[in-house]
């Protein structure tokens, strides 16, 4: 089966966002952190940060585990973004 030009460059993106420093946006908030892994319908995200707004980013410990279907968009940031 041959998958559409859209399927296959999001495919490309996801390969190149893994291990770069990501914000994963939701509706009421947003992660800041390194995309570690993508596994099935999950995205990874490790040295991460919740970001609110009106609040100050709070450190996470850990690794977040986020489903892809509760993001918004994802913004892949300039090297040493953060």
């Amino acid at each position: 089966m041959t998958r559409p030009d859209w399927e296959v460059a999001v495919f490309a993106w996801r390969r190149t966002a893994v291990r770069k420093r990501v914000v994963v946006n939701q509706k009421e908030r947003a992660f800041r952190g390194v995309l570690w892994a993508q596994r099935g319908p999950l995205l990874v995200l490790r040295d991460a940060e919740l970001l609110e707004a009106g609040r100050e980013p709070q450190r996470v410990d850990g690794e977040v585990v986020i489903e892809r279907s509760q993001v918004e968009f994802t913004q892949v940031l300039a090297s040493g973004g953060g």
